[in-house]
């Protein structure tokens, strides 16, 4: 391949490199230790140095020189990783370049040439790399040695792979790095040494580039509290690209819970590839840099483009010249675009045309007197009916109650004639804005200059300040491609009863409660409106606490429907994450600000080493944008650069406001001082300019009675931000953002974890680390369901907002194949109808969803309970709610145990066994932007869970017949395959026998003018006996319906007297009857090997799924 040119100076370096041709010109090079010979003693150096350290010293075997018979330097031209390769590439240069060389006279302009050419075949090769489509061949291959070395689900993309070096300590292992949809893997084998990697992106802690002495470029990987470096990657960035956006998506996918259903490339897993990601990415840059809606995706990319035009705002598109490749696009607002120099612009002209239904044909301009005409009709009927108006635009008359003005208009009218000082610079600053209008356009056809900001730094001027953030956040193309959508959500969502609605009623009045606004009915009224309807619109965010504050601002300056969408627009796109009840938005851009601190602010870093008191102090500022901490005159103008610049206007203000106070804080002893510095800094700010009359102001009125405390301008304070850190660049903050959403993610669900096993270990006999790893299986099986399809129940059942003992759940297939890798005997296989009895058994609430504590608690009795606790976990499994007895209809009556009675279940009527999901469970669990949760039920449930006794053997009630056998045939299947199954397979048939003969007695002590004829108890000792002994026989893959089927046929041939005897035992009777025998007593209080299984199951949890 060609490379960049670089100097190379060969005079003083080591004789690492073997002269194979050479002319005037170039030299072709092996290194030592390749092709043949080997080198020796030498190239055993030469290879141990290519392995062992990271630099240049890691290159191709192969080299092309350029060099100049009066120069001792040497240029680096190309290189090959076989001697075809590099000799396809040397011929080149002899049959193209070497006959050119001749005509020039000095050897400057001899490598000026060279290294031009070398420049411009590498340019080509860019260009046809993104044409071309990777060797499908070649990538089969790997496919294959994909799943062959890491034996994953055939159901795993494949994405990319690359060479690599993995370090190991302080060895590194050359091998090859595979990148599918859910796993990093690495595999290396050498001398007998494999190395085999799997690490799955949701476990991912940190992913970043780094350097240091040893490794000067590599990829860093952090997952499980291990360190994983990869480096000698020919195309590192490519590389660190892909393995940033595969972790991005695991993150979005599973935790996110987002379906990608407006772009198809990433909305199937089983189908992502290494363009699709790259499509995804660049439309995310595309729509975060012009403010689009999500669902705008790029569909061709040129050369970076800093225009966009909607297309309603085309009126006209014109070709001045067939000859000059150009296109000139008139929009409204009289302006005109001219684009020259456009390729295939024919194509391009008439695309434009018919996607904004313009004629192409100038014949038909004669027909433009009768469309005028027509047009005025329509004027002159609108004029005469204004109702008609509402209609014509798709408004409905309900639109009556939705305001159309700012509230700022409404409480605070401009009165034209005043012209105090205030009153005239806000003039001015209009005057400006009208000139840049002039000059640049005005609304979505405007373009943004050094001006623009500069004019935005100033302050938006109060009449414009509406317009001017619909514009600048994008606002204004969801509002116009949604037309009459917030009457229609306001309508639907008025008068709903929810969580969010009651949590929005309670923070109506406490949103700026000062301005005279939301004093009053009007404000509170159009609040509560645009909440209520972003909250219908969004259940998955709802409505969250500063969402209020953030409103009540936008609701000055912008109409209610604009305010709206301006929501829309911050909470979506400009605060992503940021408003749900684990604020992880919020909590990224503290790291990000962290980073940033160290980076400007190393005084400060110097003597706060713990940065942790400025994420807990900015927090506010990120949530409000300034809006909680300043007054509201100076925190419009915030509001103003955050709407033009995004997120780096606020760490841009906020490392001003450190700056300013470096030595303030520096000098502080804690952090109480240290917030007591911040606030006085914030009460002090000004907006000098603001003309706003006193009563709407929130200036402290304390610190105008301290003459001694000085004021800060807001102004001036935008403006020494912008100048000391305005360098901060977006495309670096969105980065920082994606690696420190993994760090921020992995802590909350290690607290997550932490809580959780913190409650879990006060009831089971466990130890921490044992926990550790059983919640590690538990999550992991949680989202083995989640990766390969997008529409998982598991997946759409996880709500990070439920408490955190809830915050992973198994449904029933799910935990059956979890608990077949951890029980401890061998009964329990996937589709064992046991299972199913325990998942009943366990699922305490009978939701159909079993969380972790519920599953500890039942492994934790089998595996540490004592042969008691042990015989009554099994005891209970034969009892309802877990044994129904009606094996016939398990399947039904599966189905029904897993419906949640609620409130309103009449639509559950019409679903069949085929509308469910495939776990079989039905769930009505309410999303926090409609459902209504039940917190009385809550409380009842914690209330009983405080209250509930130990349950004694005395409580459990007695077991039937039909259950009694079902119990022996349970037994059998424990049994089954052990060492000592002989003698256990007597001890059971002897407790058996035993049991009914005691029945018998009870029953002729309790009745002695009916005796009962020994031959009956006799037939139902030899039926229980045959029935358990054939259930042993089974194979354990059988179904549950089958299983129980074929059992119950079974008892019933054996014994069709059965039912007349109406015998039945209490769990003393069997307990006593199994102590009597000591083989049964050792086999169930025999320990378990807890690490052993637990290590078996990690190591088995992905190829037991791999196998199915």
């Amino acid at each position: 391949m060609w490379l960049k040119p670089e100097e190379i100076l060969l005079k003083n370096a080591f004789k690492l490199w073997v002269t194979e041709k050479d002319n005037e010109y170039f030299v072709l090079q092996r290194r030592r230790g390749y092709g043949e010979g080997g080198g020796g003693l030498t190239g055993l150096l030469v290879g141990t140095l290519d392995t062992v350290l990271d630099s240049t010293s890691k290159v191709a075997p192969y080299r092309i020189l350029h060099h100049t018979p009066d120069s001792q330097v040497y240029w680096s031209i190309a290189c090959g990783v076989t001697r075809e390769e590099i000799v396809q590439h040397w011929d080149w240069l002899q049959q193209n370049i070497m006959r050119t060389l001749s005509v020039f006279d000095s050897s400057e302009d001899i490598t000026s040439f060279v290294q031009g050419k070398i420049r411009g075949l590498i340019a080509e090769e860019g260009k046809s790399s993104l044409v071309l489509e990777e060797d499908p061949e070649k990538f089969r291959e790997a496919h294959l040695r994909f799943e062959k070395w890491f034996e994953l689900p055939t159901e795993e993309k494949l994405v990319t792979y690359y060479s690599c070096s993995y370090w190991r300590g302080k060895v590194p292992c050359q091998g090859w790095l595979y990148l599918s949809t859910n796993f990093l893997c690495f595999y290396s084998y050498l001398l007998g040494s494999e190395v085999k990697l799997v690490i799955s992106w949701d476990e991912i802690w940190r992913l970043e580039k780094t350097s240091n002495v040893i490794l000067t470029e590599s990829i860093h990987v952090l997952a499980h509290g291990e360190d994983h470096y990869f480096s000698m990657l020919l195309h590192l960035n490519e590389t660190f690209v892909i393995m940033e956006q595969l972790a991005d998506y695991s993150i979005k996918r599973l935790f996110d819970k987002e379906a990608f259903q407006r772009e198809p490339a990433l909305s199937d897993p089983l189908q992502i590839t290494k363009r699709g990601l790259e499509a995804h990415a660049k439309s995310e840059q595309f729509r975060t840099f012009f403010r689009l809606p999500k669902e705008e995706n790029l569909l061709e990319d040129g050369s970076q483009c800093h225009v966009i035009i909607p297309m309603r705002e085309v009126v006209n598109v014109e070709k001045p010249d067939s000859g000059s490749r150009a296109l000139t696009v008139c929009v409204r607002g009289k302006r005109a675009l001219r684009f020259s120099e456009v390729r295939d612009f024919q194509r391009l002209a008439n695309t434009l045309r018919s996607r904004c239904g313009i004629s192409a044909s100038p014949q038909h301009s004669a027909s433009s007197e009768v469309i005028r005409g027509e047009c005025q009709s329509l004027i002159n009927h609108f004029e005469d009916n204004p109702e008609d108006v509402t209609l014509m635009v798709g408004q409905k008359d309900s639109s009556k109650a939705v305001s159309t003005e700012a509230l700022m208009t409404v409480f605070h009218p401009q009165d034209v004639e005043n012209l105090d000082p205030k009153m005239l610079k806000e003039k001015m600053k209009e005057q400006s804005w009208n000139i840049h209008f002039s000059e640049y356009g005005r609304g979505t056809s405007m373009f943004f200059t050094r001006k623009t900001r500069d004019l935005i730094v100033r302050g938006v001027p109060e009449a414009l300040r509406g317009e001017l953030w619909m514009l600048f956040s994008g606002a204004v193309n969801d509002m116009a491609t949604h037309p009459g959508y917030y009457t229609e959500l306001v309508e639907q969502s008025l008068g709903t009863s929810t969580l969010a609605t009651d949590e929005i009623e309670r923070d109506l009045h406490r949103s700026l409660p000062e301005h005279p606004a939301f004093q009053s009915d009007t404000g509170i009224s159009a609040l509560r409106r645009v909440l209520t309807a972003y909250a219908y619109r969004n259940p998955k965010i709802g409505y969250c606490q500063a969402m209020n504050i953030l409103t009540s601002v936008l609701l000055l300056y912008a109409k209610e429907e604009e305010a709206f969408w301006l929501l829309v627009a911050v909470c979506e796109r400009m605060l992503p994450d940021y408003f749900n009840r684990r604020i992880i938005g919020a909590l990224v851009d503290q790291a990000v600000f962290e980073d940033l601190i160290r980076e400007h602010l190393p005084q400060l870093v110097e003597h706060m080493t713990d940065l942790s008191f400025f994420s807990s102090v900015s927090l506010s500022w990120f949530l409000t944008l300034f809006i909680s901490v300043l007054p509201i005159e100076s925190a419009v103008n915030v509001v103003d650069c955050f709407f033009y610049d995004g997120i780096k206007a606020i760490l841009q203000l906020g490392l001003a406001v450190l700056d300013y106070n470096m030595e303030a804080l520096i000098s502080c002893h804690d952090d109480a001082e240290a917030v007591t510095i911040l606030n006085k800094f914030f009460d002090s700010v000004t907006n000098k300019d603001s003309p706003l009359p006193p009563t709407v102001q929130q200036a402290s009125v304390g610190n105008n009675d301290k003459a001694s405390h000085f004021n800060v301008d807001i102004s001036e304070l935008i403006r020494e931000a912008y100048e000391k850190y305005g360098n901060i660049r977006s495309e670096e903050v969105e980065s920082s953002r994606k690696r420190n959403k993994l760090h921020v993610i992995q802590t909350l669900e290690d607290t997550t974890k932490q809580n959780v096993i913190r409650v879990v270990s006060q009831e089971v006999k466990f130890s921490a680390s044992q926990l550790d790893e059983l919640y590690n299986l538990f999550k992991r099986q949680h989202f083995l369901s989640c990766y390969w399809t997008m529409k998982s129940p598991a997946l759409l059942h996880h709500d990070p907002s439920l408490a955190y003992l809830e915050q992973y759940q198994l449904g029933f297939q799910q935990f059956s194949v979890l608990f077949s890798l951890l029980e401890p005997w061998a009964f329990c296989t996937s589709k064992s109808t046991l299972s199913l009895w325990i998942f009943r058994l366990i699922d305490e609430n009978q939701d159909g969803l079993v969380n972790f504590k519920e599953f500890c608690c039942a492994l934790d009795t089998l595996y540490s309970g004592s042969f008691t606790n042990k015989l009554k976990f099994l005891f209970k499994l034969h009892l309802p709610p877990a044994f129904t007895g009606s094996p016939l209809h398990l399947k039904e009556q599966r189905i029904q145990h897993f419906i949640p009675v609620t409130e309103d279940s009449s639509h559950l009527s019409r679903l069949t066994a085929f509308d469910l999901p495939e776990d079989g469970v039905i769930r009505k669990s309410p999303e926090r932007g409609r459902g209504k949760v039940d917190l009385q039920a809550y409380l009842k449930q914690w209330q009983n869970e405080i209250l509930k006794k130990e349950e004694t053997i005395k409580d459990l009630p007695r077991i039937n017949q039909t259950q009694f056998i079902q119990f022996s045939k349970t037994l059998y299947n424990i049994f089954h395959g052990n060492p000592e199954e002989e003698s256990l397979y007597r001890a059971v048939a002897h407790v058996t026998s035993l049991l009914l003969r005691m029945e018998e007695v009870g029953r002729r002590l309790q009745e002695p003018s009916s005796p009962t004829k020994p031959a009956n108890t006799t037939a139902a000792a030899a039926a229980a006996a045959a029935a358990a002994e054939e259930s042993s026989t089974e194979e354990a893959s059988t179904t549950p319906e089958t299983f129980d089927t074929s059992g119950s046929h079974n008892s019933q041939d054996a014994a069709p007297d059965l039912s007349e005897l109406e015998w039945s035992f209490s769990f003393e009777q069997v307990l006593a009857s199994l102590l009597n025998e000591p083989a049964l007593v050792s086999f169930f209080e025999r320990p378990v090997d807890v690490h052993a299984k637990l290590g078996q199951a990690k190591v088995a949890q992905l190829k037991l799924k791999a196998n199915k």
